[in-house]
């Protein structure tokens, strides 16, 4: 047990099913109750699908594991009603610093314009989010079962049958369509005699969480070739609760289990920290780098996310950030499958996005592990000049890499996305991920991402409410009513009402129109999932139209 944390123990309640041997169908079935799954599942409650979420446990992680969570995932959070618990806990940082040797060669930040709701990352021991998530879950209506252990899985046509192992005895399912989030082994996986491809790194690292009181600030900091572990690397993070994250590069040849002994721990700590800084050893564990992925994440009717579906290296924070982009991709795509809006092709774009996603991530993970852990005399000849040069020449502190850490996927390649017809300037192309901007609506100051989501939405950007005439107002008005609804929104940079009560968004600082490359006129449509599916100079609304038909596979 951990000393600063409590883990709550949730109840195993008998199915009904055990009761009359009956064979229950249902719209969704997620397996695996960490953040990724709890997540998916809230989706679907956010969109009125009936959910049933198995765990074949009764409490979140044990330990730390996952820790960083990025400004995009944080932007997620927001929407599915997480992310100011996740903020109010966990610690806001935005400076990295990398050493070599004695010697500080590097630093960057993640947020270096004002103007966004959220920090460049929040750092949360991962049984805090879980618990919140459970919390959110719970009050969204998902039918939360613990202890409910899948142990067979079949597909068929229609539906997914599963069966379930329970401390009462086994009952079976079938599932209009399944959701596998049960981590990095993933036993559904393996049942459906399903592949994992890719590279495993010959490499050790050890995880120690200590708890002390430290001035350091809250940044990350990472060590090449350190005095106090020479030849090898080090990355510090602050956590909750006084919490700190000392992650040792260890090498292949170390054993696991020896190295997790506190007579071991203990002093390569106490090296990095000075013999009269106390602390105490709250959980260590010993992992190896992975990066590998699924061939695809759809199979029939089901549906692959988080883990289960990709792994990558620790080190820039990849693995849940990309996980909760997973369920923010699918969410809405299945949504309108179920509805009858949209043909079940739309889901195979989830994972034609998604894989795009997670090879960018494995490619970007695995030069970091090659940086981090050269495995020829010339790599550690070249990664070790790169590292001296860079205190005092810009070119080399681009080749520094001790983790690039986690970002958005710019779904640039997808065939959902209309491609421009007029020029444009700025990163909000077709397939970006929107960029926040602080907004005031109704007389409150709010932010952009906190007005979108969940479904289609038109920008319409006007300098003044007054100039959006009346048939404008229809034409926005319209777009509602379509066989797929998308809701209308003016940004203004000035108050004031529009016909047909289209909702305004005051822009006063200028910075969403900026950001957008937006001018008196300017439409941008975008995805439930905030991600830009095409942009005009002009409303027309049969080009709108057009464009969600195409971003629903619809065209």
């Amino acid at each position: 047990m951990l000393q600063t944390y409590q883990y709550p123990k949730f109840e195993y309640v008998k199915p009904a099913e055990l009761a009359d041997a009956t064979t229950r169908r249902v719209p969704v079935v997620v397996v695996g109750a960490g953040p990724v799954g709890l997540a998916a599942a809230i989706e679907c409650r956010l969109k009125d699908i009936p959910v049933l979420l198995l765990d074949d446990d009764d409490t979140v992680s044990v330990g730390s594991r996952g820790v960083c969570y990025a400004k995009r995932a944080l932007e997620i959070l927001d929407r599915i009603g997480c992310g100011d618990r996740v903020c109010g806990k966990g610690v806001s940082w935005n400076v990295g610093r990398t050493f070599f040797r004695d010697r500080e060669v590097y630093s960057f930040n993640l947020v270096p314009e004002p103007d966004h709701k959220r920090p460049g990352m929040v750092n949360l021991q991962q049984y805090y989010l879980e618990e919140y998530e459970v919390t959110r879950a719970r009050q969204a209506g998902v039918d939360l079962r613990w202890r409910n252990k899948v142990v067979s899985v079949s597909r068929h046509e229609d539906h997914v049958a599963l069966k379930v192992e329970t401390p009462d005895g086994f009952y079976t399912l079938e599932a209009d369509w399944l959701i596998v989030a049960d981590g990095a082994r993933s036993p559904i996986r393996h049942m459906l005699g399903l592949d994992i491809e890719g590279r495993i790194f010959m490499d050790r690292f050890l995880i120690a969480d200590v708890v002390m009181k430290a001035d350091f600030p809250a940044e990350r900091w990472f060590w090449f070739d350190p005095p106090f572990h020479p030849g090898q690397s080090v990355l510090l993070h602050k956590q909750a609760d006084n919490v700190w994250r000392i992650d040792f590069q260890l090498g292949w040849q170390a054993d696991p289990e020896e190295e997790k002994k506190p007579e071991k721990v203990i002093p390569r700590i106490k090296a990095m920290l000075g013999d009269d800084r106390e602390f105490e050893l709250e959980w260590v564990s010993v992992y190896t780098f992975q990066c590998r992925r699924m061939g695809r994440f759809r199979h029939g009717r089901v549906l692959f996310v988080g883990d289960a579906a990709h792994q990558v290296s620790p080190f820039g924070a990849r693995g849940a950030n990309s996980g909760y982009q997973d369920t923010d991709n699918l969410g809405w795509k299945l949504a309108l499958v179920m509805a009858g809006q949209a043909p079940e092709a739309l889901l195979d774009t989830y994972s034609d996005e998604r894989a795009q996603a997670a090879d960018e991530n494995i490619l970007n993970s695995t030069r970091s592990t090659d940086f981090i852990t050269p495995k020829s005399p010339v790599s550690l000849a070249f990664r070790n000049a790169v590292l001296a040069l860079a205190q005092d020449h810009p070119f080399a502190r681009k080749l520094v890499n001790s983790g690039r850490l986690s970002v958005p996927a710019f779904l640039t390649g997808s065939v959902l996305n209309t491609p421009d017809a007029d020029p444009f300037a700025g990163d909000m192309v077709p397939g970006a991920p929107m960029d926040d901007a602080p907004v005031i609506d109704n007389g409150a100051d709010g932010w952009l991402l906190d007005k979108v989501g969940n479904a289609f939405h038109a920008l319409y950007f006007a300098e003044d409410p007054a100039a959006v005439d009346q048939a404008i107002a229809a034409a926005l008005g319209d777009l509602a009513l379509g066989p797929v609804a998308v809701k209308p929104m003016v940004v203004s940079s000035r108050p004031g009402p529009v016909a047909g009560g289209i909702p305004v968004l005051v822009d006063s600082k200028g910075v969403a129109a900026k950001r957008y490359d937006a001018r008196p006129g300017t439409v941008y449509l975008v995805r439930p999932d905030q991600h830009v599916a095409a942009r005009w100079r002009g409303l027309d609304p049969a080009k709108v139209k057009a464009a969600v038909a195409r971003a629903t596979c619809n065209a």
